[in-house]
């Protein structure tokens, strides 16, 4: 990340005096070289663009940066502003550019497709969305082999949540703390992000547990979590034993004791959480969670929609990386990297008991979508990218714990492949939020200096500054990081 992240001290491009972050033009991250030349800008100028804004978009969809940016054109990792300034996008979009923008082989998938069948419901046969579902699932484990195809994550895991409960005939559903499931009304009672809270009637049935975070509960440190960057917090944990799960299961079995009947719908998790900013579970979590839940008669689902196709790097989804299968997953984002799709897939059986009556999507499984998300899993495999995100990933978790240690508000640095969080602090012993003033700074600094990242985390203390895709294309590699890191 080629942020400032030192407070008393500077690094990269940013100059930390008096408690106020300052740019230092001098000292700018050297950016790697890019051959690629966007086209020449040609639609409203800035103002106008922002009084449309103003007036004609919603405001719910707040912008980034105090001036925000007017995008062009993408290509691979790169994104051109009306002006042409290249910036290096870490966020992909809110981790959704699974393969690059514009990768040529998915543009050229949809171009033939759009000459060809733009839109024909699934109440007929059409070749891509079979095609795409045998592909797909050929990538899942038994029994894991029926896709339902929608249109967003959000979408997607209200229907996860709407299958347990006509499959198992129960109703209460339990989540995480810190969790991010959707914006949809139904979606939102597993949202547990209080920011995204609207203080009206959603998701009945929805209850919380505790977030088994290594780094800011009780319990956890430098032995828990599944990455090659461990906490700088001590614990009494032995490598291969870990205590703190043990402790956050006793809270887990203790919500089960007292916030839902004896029997329950289903579990829903991240496999690392994405919007609270890569926070990582111990080992062994969700497995005994997993096991705990279908005691009680319960499924269990596994959001996939940030960790999935190959993002984790040593597995082609997240769920892999604790030794579990789930009932269902959820997918979306990278799924077609930046087209508007989302798959639930799920068991024969519990796909089953939403057909005993009508239940559908106009716009899921269209002929666009599905050679988009064919595409896009042959540009990840033809590409190499699941191994690259490990490669490179590994590569940025170790020189960003460097930072750690270095720096007194880098409080923690986690993750695993190319999803990647760096949580930031006033100081590793109080591990209390850096104040958003300071944090915004930063922000704002790595945009100027044209590096895009994320926010996120309870507090938007924690910069989720990596995501699998748009940086994951093999020509952008260790060696072009370590400009940047330098």
């Amino acid at each position: 990340m080629a942020g400032g992240l030192g407070r008393g001290g500077q690094l990269g491009g940013v100059v930390f005096r008096q408690q106020k972050w300052k740019s230092s033009v001098s000292m700018r991250a050297k950016m790697p070289p890019c051959d690629f030349v966007p086209e020449e800008y040609r639609s409203y100028p800035y103002e106008r663009m922002l009084k449309i804004r103003e007036q004609n978009i919603a405001p719910s969809l707040r912008m980034y940066y105090k001036k925000p940016l007017l995008l062009h054109q993408g290509h691979m990792q790169w994104l051109f502003d009306y002006e042409g300034r290249r910036y290096l996008d870490l966020f992909a979009g809110i981790v959704t550019v699974s393969v690059g923008h514009c990768h040529p082989k998915v543009t050229l998938a949809a171009q033939k497709q759009l000459a060809c069948l733009w839109h024909t419901t699934n109440i007929y046969m059409h070749p891509s969305i079979h095609e795409y579902a045998e592909k797909l699932t050929s990538l899942l484990p038994d029994p894991l082999k029926v896709v339902y195809l929608t249109n967003s994550g959000s979408e997607a895991n209200d229907l996860a949540m709407f299958m347990a409960r006509l499959y198992t005939r129960n109703f209460d559903v339990i989540c995480l703390r810190g969790a991010y499931h959707g914006g949809s009304p139904y979606a939102l009672g597993l949202t547990s992000i209080g920011s995204y809270k609207h203080g009206v009637a959603n998701g009945i049935g929805c209850s919380t547990t505790m977030l088994p975070d290594v780094f800011r509960g009780p319990w956890g440190g430098s032995n828990c979590r599944d990455s090659p960057v461990q906490t700088v917090r001590k614990c009494s944990c032995s490598e291969g034993v870990c205590h703190a799960n043990e402790q956050y299961i006793e809270q887990f079995k203790d919500t089960l004791n007292t916030s839902v009947p004896k029997t329950i719908a289903g579990f829903i998790a991240e496999p690392i959480q994405g919007i609270n900013g890569a926070v990582q579970y111990p080992k062994g979590f969700l497995k005994e969670a997993y096991r705990l839940v279908r005691e009680r008669g319960g499924v269990c689902i596994a959001d996939e929609v940030q960790t999935g196709f190959g993002r984790t790097g040593s597995h082609f989804w997240g769920f892999q990386t604790h030794d579990v299968v789930p009932d269902i997953i959820t997918l979306a984002k990278g799924i077609g990297n930046g087209f508007p799709m989302a798959a639930v897939v799920t068991t024969k059986e519990i796909a089953n008991s939403l057909a005993q009556n009508l239940h559908f999507n106009t716009f899921g499984g269209n002929p666009m979508a599905c050679v988009v998300g064919s595409a896009v899993l042959d540009a990840i495999e033809e590409d190499s990218l699941q191994k690259n995100s490990k490669d490179v990933g590994t590569y940025m978790l170790l020189e960003l714990a460097k930072l750690r240690d270095k720096f007194e508000i880098v409080g923690d640095v986690r993750g695993k492949g190319l999803m990647i969080g760096i949580e930031m602090v006033t100081d590793k012993d109080s591990r209390h939020p850096l104040p958003a003033e300071e944090i915004n700074q930063i922000w704002e600094d790595c945009k100027d200096m044209g590096v895009l990242i994320g926010r996120g985390g309870l507090y938007n203390q924690s910069c989720s500054c990596v995501s699998f895709a748009a940086i994951s294309y093999p020509h952008f590699q260790q060696r072009q990081y370590k400009l940047l890191l330098d």
